[in-house]
């Protein structure tokens, strides 16, 4: 039996105070804050409640190094009541990723690499025999709802010789499939601008704010105007921050341009969640705070939109009858230092830290 849950005294991102009763993992009551009691009770006194986080772009395969970690560790120990894993697995090794995930307490889907090999090896792209269209294909009719698109990375490393044709092919698969892509981009060749070319409406191009010389925005900042055209074609902007994918100044850049995330996500994986810069979703969540963006920017970024592009909006709101997926988190006054991925430093006196969340009808303390 899943036990009551009741949340008392927290604020939602408005700042109204409630109470949130859950029975059987399902949100059974938003009452006046103070009125509700039973169960395990868990004082919101001084914290925000919003919908579960949601990061869209993790590495949730540990076997694999060094991009991955345990789901828990980067999911609910963190807040994020859901992860999607960017690509970590091809058809060779999805069913394992499936399996983990079926035992973790964190929601997970995945994007599945169109390499088979996924990042067993950094170069998973560079042998063109390695994109088996019957192995994706197979591989969707056996966790096809797990997987919400397909994933490539498409930069120098990883591509090695073969130019943009591994997302030449990476676009066939799509239209032949139905899904949508998910697009690294890095360093160049090839030109970014030949990749953002290729990108559809639902498309999600990740590391949109990198500071690589190959990066949407020229040297004054200004966005590139295939940039522009795909905005209007409904290609999706990822931060997908990482350990070399995000920089403060070419995301001011894009603020000035009024070019805003449509999803905020940490590209975390054990080495960056320890050593930095990313750490937590949480410290990335409080760059885009020191960045000038509201509360209510930041969180829908990880809550409604994330929930929007993966068509699951009860995701991304808090509802009666709804499953309860929650967030608990405490937005706190005092310095601390900010690090992008190119090592520029900044303060802040603002910042977010998550305190716990409630999924699957349990309650996990950060």
């Amino acid at each position: 039996m899943k036990e009551k849950i009741v949340l008392q005294q927290a604020k939602l991102i408005d700042g109204r105070p409630i109470d949130i009763v859950v029975e059987n993992g399902i949100i059974a009551e938003l009452a006046e804050a103070g009125t509700r009691s039973g169960g395990l009770e868990i004082d919101g006194s001084g914290l925000y409640v919003s919908s579960g986080w949601i990061d869209m772009h993790v590495h949730a395969f540990p076997e694999f190094d060094p991009y991955g970690d345990e789901i828990d560790e980067i999911g609910v120990k963190q807040g994020v009541t859901t992860i999607v894993d960017a690509g970590s697995c091809g058809a060779d090794r999805f069913a394992d990723l499936a399996a983990s995930a079926a035992k973790a307490r964190t929601n997970l889907f995945a994007f599945l690499n169109i390499s088979r090999i996924g990042l067993q090896r950094v170069d998973e792209l560079s042998k063109l025999e390695w994109i088996d269209a019957d192995k994706v294909l197979e591989t969707l009719q056996a966790h096809g709802g797990r997987i919400v698109g397909l994933k490539a990375r498409i930069s120098r490393s990883v591509v090695r010789d073969n130019g943009i044709e591994p997302l030449r092919k990476a676009r066939e698969l799509s239209n032949r499939t139905g899904l949508p892509l998910m697009v690294h981009i890095g360093s160049a060749p090839p030109a970014v601008r030949d990749v953002i070319n290729l990108l559809q409406k639902r498309d999600i191009v990740t590391h949109y704010l990198n500071g690589k010389p190959n990066n949407l925005f020229d040297s004054e900042g200004r966005p590139l105007p295939e940039l522009l055209r795909a905005i209007r074609r409904g290609v999706h902007l990822d931060v997908g921050h990482g350990t070399a994918s995000f920089s403060f100044k070419v995301a001011e850049a894009a603020k000035r341009n009024g070019i805003a995330p449509d999803t905020i996500s940490t590209d975390i994986y054990r080495s960056n969640r320890l050593n930095g810069p990313v750490y937590s979703m949480s410290n990335v969540l409080s760059k885009f705070l020191l960045l000038g963006y509201s509360l209510e920017e930041t969180v829908a970024a990880v809550t409604s939109r994330a929930a929007s592009w993966l068509g699951k909006p009860e995701l991304g709101r808090i509802q009666v009858g709804d499953k309860a997926n929650l967030t608990l988190f405490e937005v706190k006054r005092g310095k601390l230092t900010l690090v992008d991925s190119e090592g520029e430093r900044r303060e802040t006196d603002r910042y977010i830290e998550a305190k716990g969340a409630i999924t699957n009808g349990e309650f996990i303390e950060c």
